[in-house]
C-alpha cells in the first residue's frame, strides 16, 4: 500500500497545514483532524472533504489534541492495507476518541465496527455528503463569513507546486485480484469542462505540475452515452496540454488509442511519461488474472511509443507469485523485462484480498517462493534502472524543485513522478531556489534510482 509520507499527514503534526489553515482561528471554531491513507485517489478525496469542511467554518487540526473529531480515510485494497487502516483507526481512537471512518475500508462497515465498535460513523469511498453528515452530527458547524475564506484551489495535502487531478471514479475491468470495482463501483468520468476548469484554477493558484489520476485513465469518458469522440482522454489531454504547466499521466491502461497520446508528448503538450500497470508478461498468468494476454504486442507498442517519442519514460507495476505462477512463467516475465527495458518498475508479492476471485484459484505460491521471486525481479529491475540513469550522466534537464534544505535541493525532471520515482539532487548553487522553481541542470552522477546534478 502507498501511504502518504509523514510530512503530508496531518496526524503527524503537519506544520505547513497548521500554518496555512490555522493562522486565524477563533477559539469557538470547531476543528477536525484528518488521517489520509492509501493511494493518490484517496488523497484527493481527503482534500475534497477538508475543502468542504473548511468552507463550512471548520478549522483543520494538525494533531489529535487540537481536533474535536478525527476522520480516518482508509485503504482496503490488500489485507496488509486493511491491517494498517485498522491500526490507524485504533491510534486515532486512543489519542482522540471521536473517530469517523471513510474510504475503501468503509465499504465493509461490519469489518470496521467489529474491530472498533466505538467509531462514530463509517462511510464508503467518495461518499462526501455522508462524511459531512457524520461530522455535523459529531461536531456541529459554526461558520464565520469573516474568517472562512477558501482559495480557489481548496485545501491541499500535497506541496503547493503540484497537485493530483482525479478525472474519474470506479473501474469497468474485472481483474481477479482486484476488488476496486466492488468498493468504488463502475467507471464514472467527470465532465471534461469540470476537469479542465479545476486544472486551470490549480494553475492560477501556483501549481506547476498536474498528476492525472483515476483507476483507468485511458478509459476516461468511455462511459458517456453521447461522448464527442471514441477516446475522450485524447480530448482532455489536448485541453490540459494548453494550460502551460507540467501534465503527467498515471494509471494508463494500454488501449490502442494510447499511441495517439504519444505524439502530444513528443510535441511538449504533456510530459513524455506513461505509468502503465502491465502486471505480468506470461499469457497464461495474465489470463488467470483476467488481464489482456498479448505480451508480444505490448512489446511492439512500447517500441512504437519510443519511436514516436524517444524521450518517453515508461513506468509500470507487476505482481509476482500470483496463484499458479510456475518458474517458467516467472522466467518469461524476467525475459520480457529484459526486452522491454522499462525505466521505472514497481513489484508486489501477491496477497489474497477478501472478496477477490483470485483467492479461489488453485496452486497458490508459497510465501518463501514469492519472496525469492520478488528479490530476483527487483535485482533485474534495479540493474536496468542503474544503466538507464548512468546513460543520463552528462545530459541537461529541466527540473522542478520539490524541497530545499541546508544540504541542497531535491528536484525532479519530466522522467520522475513525486513519491514513487527517484530524485535529482542539486548540492551547489541551490541557495536561491524555492519549491516550485523550474531550473536547468546538468546531470553529473547516477546511482541505482537517483541522480545528482549541477545547476547551470
Amino acid at each position: 500500500m502507498v501511504q502518504n509520507p509523514p510530512d503530508l499527514r496531518p496526524d503527524r503534526a503537519n506544520a505547513r497545514l497548521e500554518r496555512d489553515l490555522s493562522t486565524v482561528r477563533p477559539e469557538r471554531q470547531p476543528t477536525i483532524g484528518m488521517v489520509s491513507l492509501g493511494c493518490p485517489k484517496a488523497l484527493v478525496d481527503s482534500e475534497r472533504i477538508l475543502t468542504r469542511l473548511r468552507a463550512e467554518g471548520y478549522g483543520i487540526s494538525a494533531d489529535y489534541d487540537g481536533a474535536d473529531a478525527v476522520i480516518v480515510n482508509t485503504c482496503g485494497f490488500l489485507d496488509s492495507a486493511k491491517a494498517e487502516s485498522l491500526e490507524a483507526i485504533g491510534e486515532a481512537l486512543n489519542e482522540n476518541g471521536r473517530v469517523i471512518v471513510t474510504g475503501c475500508l468503509g465499504a465493509e462497515p461490519d469489518y470496521v465496527t467489529g474491530a472498533h465498535p466505538t467509531v462514530l460513523a463509517v462511510t464508503g469511498p467518495h461518499q462526501y455528503e455522508r462524511v459531512l453528515d457524520a461530522v455535523h452530527a459529531a461536531v456541529p458547524p459554526d461558520p464565520d463569513p469573516f474568517v472562512d475564506l477558501m482559495p480557489a484551489s481548496g485545501v491541499k495535502l500535497t506541496p503547493r507546486h503540484y497537485s493530483y487531478l482525479k478525472i474519474s471514479e470506479g473501474c469497468n475491468h474485472k481483474c481477479r485480484f482486484c476488488i476496486i470495482p466492488d468498493m468504488r463501483g463502475r467507471l464514472a468520468s467527470r465532465p471534461l469542462k469540470a476537469v479542465v476548469r479545476e486544472a486551470e484554477k490549480l494553475a492560477e493558484s501556483g501549481v506547476r505540475e498536474l498528476l492525472v489520476i483515476s483507476q483507468d485513465t485511458s478509459a476516461y469518458g468511455t462511459d458517456w452515452s453521447d461522448r464527442p469522440s471514441k477516446a475522450p482522454i485524447l480530448d482532455l489531454a489536448r485541453e490540459l496540454g494548453q494550460i502551460g504547466i507540467w501534465v503527467r499521466m498515471h494509471y494508463v491502461y494500454p488501449y490502442p488509442h494510447v499511441r495517439d497520446l504519444v505524439p502530444m508528448m513528443a510535441s511538449g503538450g504533456i510530459l513524455p511519461y506513461l505509468d502503465i500497470p502491465f502486471q505480468h508478461a506470461h499469457p497464461d498468468t495474465l489470463r488467470r488474472m483476467a488481464r489482456p494476454a498479448a505480451a508480444e504486442r505490448t512489446l511492439d507498442e512500447i517500441a512504437a511509443w519510443r519511436a514516436a517519442c524517444p524521450e518517453i519514460t515508461l513506468r509500470s507495476t507487476f505482481i509476482v507469485g500470483y496463484p499458479g505462477e510456475t518458474e517458467d512463467e516467472f522466467q518469461t516475465l524476467l525475459d520480457w523485462l529484459d526486452e522491454a527495458q522499462l525505466d521505472r518498475v514497481g513489484c508486489f508479492q501477491y496477497e489474497n484480498v477478501a472478496g477477490a476471485r483470485s483467492n479461489a484459484l488453485p496452486d497458490h505460491v508459497p510465501d518463501e517462493v514469492k519472496a525469492e521471486r520478488w528479490a530476483r525481479f527487483m535485482e533485474k529491475a534495479q540493474a536496468i534502472s542503474a544503466a538507464k540513469l548512468e546513460a543520463r550522466v552528462g545530459r541537461r534537464a529541466s527540473v522542478l524543485v520539490d524541497a530545499v534544505d541546508s544540504d541542497g535541493a531535491t528536484c525532479r525532471s519530466a522522467a520522475e513522478a513525486p513519491e514513487i520515482d527517484g530524485n535529482i539532487y542539486v548540492d551547489s548553487g541551490f541557495e536561491s531556489l524555492s519549491p516550485g522553481d523550474l531550473v536547468e541542470v546538468e546531470i553529473d552522477e547516477a546511482s541505482n534510482y537517483d541522480l545528482w546534478a549541477t545547476r547551470i
